[in-house]
C-alpha cells in the first residue's frame, strides 16, 4: 500500500538534498573561517602587514615609487573585430 500526502518520498528527497548542500556550505565556510584566522595571526606581524598592504593594495613609502608591470598575457583583451 502506498499513501502519498504532503510527507512523501519525492518531498523528503528534496528536503534531504537541501540539507546535504547545506552540510557541503558549512564545511566550506569553516575551512574558510580556518584559513582567514591563518591569515589574521601571520598579519600582526608588522612585517607580514606591510608586506600584504605593499601587495595587494599597492601602497608605498612616502620616499618610494613604485613601477606596475604588465605582461602581455595578463592584460585582457577585447573582443573586437578589427
Amino acid at each position: 500500500m502506498l499513501f502519498l500526502d504532503t510527507n512523501s518520498w519525492l518531498i523528503h528527497k528534496e528536503l534531504d538534498q537541501e540539507i546535504q548542500e547545506l552540510e557541503d556550505n558549512k564545511k566550506y565556510y569553516i575551512k574558510e573561517i580556518i584559513k582567514d584566522q591563518k591569515d589574521i595571526k601571520v598579519l600582526k606581524d608588522s612585517s607580514e602587514l606591510e608586506k600584504f598592504a605593499r601587495e595587494e593594495y599597492f601602497m608605498k613609502r612616502d620616499n618610494e615609487e613604485i613601477y606596475i608591470i604588465e605582461y602581455e598575457d595578463s592584460v585582457p583583451k577585447n573582443k573586437k573585430n578589427d
